[in-house]
């Protein structure tokens, strides 16, 4: 096992290798000793098992369901009564609810921490179990009061506090339906989703502190409230300095008595509604069911992160991204989650790094963008003390350049696993991933997930291998999505993942698989560089722009000639504080990308701005950066109050304006 310290020579070398007492010291060592005893199947190692898990469906899914002990009121009639994708009919007959498994239905642990949450709004709070349970049913009942049953929309416009679960456990509870926005998010992206639902309840809270400010969102719920009108209800909560106005005060819904009770529901019964991030038109509304999403995080928590009993999960998310939603579900193997609400590098970048710290959370997840950072700036977080506890640090987000891995091999503790993964929204957990029995090679992700049948395809719907190709998966898994809100002949389902092979699910990442079925995500397909007919991944391009300390950040974009050409490959900068683009920095910029990629790698052009679009989560919009390019206006390919920087297109307008007048 390589220790801290240790820097692998060349992309491959193994950075850390599972343990020898790996069955007997974790969930998924565990899982194989239960299959061989109560199913007589013996697997040698991950590959073996992940062969199984996605051949025998119906055998895999079973295992999970047994093995977790879901409880069901009525029990399924069969596990895979459709195979089809789309139209795959998982566990037919059974009745369950998430929020049971969630928080529990008894005593047995009621002193157990289940919340640890940090905010720049208000003093750290910590629920247990008890807490947390005796508040869901109060919040359960008073949602009751309120009319709400099940199949109705409960929405919220709240950050990541203990309210909000406990808000999102009252309505699964009942078997009420979920959806989320952060309240950075402006009034405009917010009614684009949210209004889709017609839902009968708001929750908000007015305002929220960010670094040492008050913000004031009043103005933004007040036209939240008029733009959806079928509206029954607003809760408000007293968040900070302000609260909203003429709302139902948030200690008044739970000031009733309750009684702590879960409705049963079919195995696709809708939990919550997920958003897809809106960069291209109106946001997919995607329907995500109770028994999908329950067995899929038990299965990914468990044997991928290898959550348990006492173990603490901290990850900082915003609600409006599925992290969020997983989070949460750290509770379904009584682990405790620390939620964090306000800017994570504030006051200073390693502030997450002070607070695992303070928190110790035997697994930690960041995004691959912060570790860059943390390194690019020199913070030496593990010499410090602050990662001892961990025994799990997954990431997510966007590619982790090879030079992460290193930095992350350097920190973290040596018997701490580094899960480079990869999935979305769409599925709501990882497609490829990592576990305590498979090895972790610089620059790679270790593989599928259990139970993701996930290949490269070529244009004409081939598995390759060392090749980039598209994400696809073949066989369909029980988180997929029950469908698109409002989509009642499924078309808008069909077309967003199955239109280009069908049968198939196309996830819209290119992706490379080596011959041991380790791989490397490259970036979005559909913003995928196709340059001389040669597909060039963008995160190829971030994982050497990430190490020159003159570039803080970059986006690449190839414009294509409509008369055949060979079209123009453009690289936009910011640049780190003092430095200058001149003729020197544009030389060091096409040595590097020609030395470390190709020649072909070498952009036509390399322009400096002032920031680089970005979602809230910090996803980098190259799709629509390429269509403003085009000579498509801001608000025509994105969201711009659901930007990091809503003036960030403006720069790309500017030299959109300036390349036509030169023409």
């Amino acid at each position: 096992m390589t220790g801290p310290g240790a820097v692998a020579d060349q992309p491959g070398t193994a950075l850390w290798t599972p343990p020898a007492d790996a069955r007997q010291s974790t969930e998924i060592g565990r899982y194989l000793t239960w299959l061989e005893h109560e199913r007589g199947r013996a697997f040698p190692g991950y590959d073996e098992l992940w062969a199984w898990s996605v051949e025998d469906l119906e055998g895999f899914w079973a295992s999970i369901w047994d093995y977790f002990r879901v409880r069901a009121h009525t029990p399924y009639d069969r596990v895979l009564s459709e195979r089809a994708m789309p139209g795959a009919r998982w566990f037919e007959g059974a009745q369950i609810n998430y929020a049971e498994h969630l928080i529990g239905s008894g005593d047995e642990d009621p002193d157990v921490s289940a919340i640890v949450a940090h905010s720049q709004t208000r003093d750290p709070i910590e629920l247990s179990f008890g807490e947390l349970r005796a508040q869901v049913a109060r919040a359960r009942a008073g949602l009751v009061r309120l009319g709400v049953r099940p199949g109705d929309r409960v929405v919220a416009y709240m950050p990541n506090m203990p309210e909000t679960l406990v808000a999102f456990a009252a309505t699964a509870s009942l078997g009420a339906i979920w959806a989320s926005c952060a309240p950075e998010l402006g009034a405009r992206s917010v009614v684009d989703r949210l209004a889709q639902l017609d839902p009968t309840v708001l929750l908000a809270v007015g305002g929220y502190g960010f670094r040492d400010r008050w913000i004031d969102r009043r103005d933004e719920v007040g036209v939240i409230r008029a733009r959806l009108p079928t509206l029954r209800h607003v809760v408000g909560l007293e968040y900070g300095e302000h609260a909203p106005s003429g709302a139902l005060p948030w200690d008044d819904l739970l000031a009733g008595p309750g009684q702590l009770e879960f409705d049963p529901v079919a195995f696709d019964h809708p939990l919550y509604v997920l958003f897809s991030s809106g960069t291209t038109g109106p946001p997919k509304a995607i329907v995500h069911g109770h028994g999908g999403i329950l067995l899929e995080h038990l299965k990914s928590h468990a044997l991928s992160w290898d959550l348990g009993p006492g173990d603490r999960l901290q990850w900082f998310t915003t609600t409006s991204w599925m992290m969020w939603n997983s989070l949460v579900s750290a509770l379904l193997r009584r682990a405790s989650a620390v939620m964090i609400d306000g800017d994570p590098t504030w006051p200073t970048l390693d502030w997450q790094w002070q607070l695992a710290g303070l928190t110790r959370p035997t697994c930690m997840g960041v995004s691959p963008t912060f570790v860059m950072a943390s390194r690019n700036a020199g913070l030496e977080p593990g010499p410090a003390g602050r990662l001892d506890s961990i025994r799990t640090f997954p990431l997510a987000g966007s590619p982790l350049p090879t030079a992460g891995y290193r930095y992350l091999n350097e920190q973290l503790p040596a018997d701490a696993l580094l899960i480079n993964g990869s999935g979305g929204t769409d599925v709501c957990t990882a497609i490829v991933g990592g576990t305590r029995i498979q090895p972790v090679y610089e620059g790679e992700i270790s593989g599928p997930c259990l139970g993701v049948a996930a290949k490269a395809f070529d244009p004409d719907g081939n598995e390759i291998v060392n090749q980039l190709g598209e994400l696809v998966i073949t066989e369909p898994m029980p988180s997929m999505p029950v469908g698109f809100w409002n989509d009642p002949d499924a078309s808008r389902y069909r077309a967003a993942y199955f239109e280009h092979y069908p049968g198939v699910w196309r996830h819209g990442d290119w992706i490379r698989f080596t011959p041991r079925r380790t791989c490397q995500v490259t970036g979005r397909s559909d913003a995928t560089l196709n340059r001389g007919g040669v597909r060039l991944g963008t995160g190829e391009f971030y994982g050497v722009l990430d190490d020159l300390p003159e570039v803080a950040d970059s986006i690449v974009v190839h414009l294509e000639d409509e008369g055949g050409g060979p079209g123009q490959l453009l690289l936009f900068v910011v640049l780190a504080g003092g430095a200058v683009l001149d003729d020197e920095l544009r030389s060091t910029i096409a040595r590097s990308l020609a030395r470390e990629l190709s020649p072909r790698h070498v952009p036509d052009a390399v322009v400096a701005v002032p920031s680089i679009p970005r979602t809230l989560t910090g996803k980098k919009l190259e799709a629509p950066v390429k269509r403003v390019l085009a000579g498509a206006a801001p608000e025509q390919v994105a969201s711009l109050d659901a930007l990091l920087d809503p003036t960030a297109f403006d720069a790309f307008v500017a030299f959109t304006a300036g390349r036509r007048r030169d023409s």
